[in-house]
C-alpha cells in the first residue's frame, strides 16, 4: 500500500486497541477514548483510514457486504472470502488448474502465440491462488506440447 505501509499491518494484523494494567492480580482492559494519548490515537486511527481505503474503492453491491464490518481486516477478510472463495473453493480451483497445466494440449487449429497465452492464462491463476510451479517445468511442459514442425 503506497499510502502507509503500516495501514497494511492493521489489515493483517486487525487494529490496535489500547490497553491498561489495573488491579490485584494485574488484569489489562481496552482503555476508554478520554484515556487515549497521542500515540494511542495515531495507532487507531490507521484502523480508520484503511477502512475509508476500502469503502472508497468498491462499489455499492461491496459495500453492502462490508458495511457492518468494525475494522479493516473484517473488511479484508469478508472480500477475500467473496473474491477468492473458502479455503475449500481455493483447494478445488486449484486442482482444477493444476489438472488443466498436467493435460494443457496445443489444439490443432490453433498458433503458437494463441496457444502460449492460454497457457500462461493457467499458470497466472495458480500463481495468484499461491501454486508456484518452476520455471524450469514450465520450458519443459511447453516444450512437450509443440507441434513436431
Amino acid at each position: 500500500m503506497a499510502e502507509d505501509s503500516e495501514l497494511w499491518y492493521v489489515i493483517c494484523d486487525g487494529p490496535f486497541i489500547p490497553t491498561k494494567t489495573i488491579g490485584e492480580p494485574v488484569v489489562t482492559i481496552p482503555k476508554t477514548i478520554k484515556e487515549f494519548n497521542v500515540t494511542d490515537r495515531k495507532a487507531v486511527e490507521k484502523n480508520f483510514r484503511a477502512k475509508k481505503i476500502f469503502i472508497c474503492d468498491i462499489g455499492p453491491d461491496e459495500y453492502n457486504r462490508i458495511s457492518a464490518c468494525q475494522s479493516a481486516k473484517e473488511i479484508w477478510e469478508a472480500l477475500q472470502t467473496k473474491h477468492d472463495g473458502t479455503t475449500q473453493v481455493k483447494q478445488t480451483k486449484i486442482d482444477m488448474l493444476t489438472s488443466e497445466y498436467e493435460f494443457f494440449r496445443m489444439k490443432d487449429d490453433e498458433s503458437i502465440q494463441d496457444m502460449h497465452t492460454r497457457f500462461t492464462s493457467i499458470i497466472n491463476e495458480l500463481h495468484s491462488l499461491g501454486e508456484i510451479i518452476p520455471k524450469n517445468k514450465l520450458v519443459k511442459r511447453i516444450l512437450s506440447v509443440l507441434p513436431g514442425s
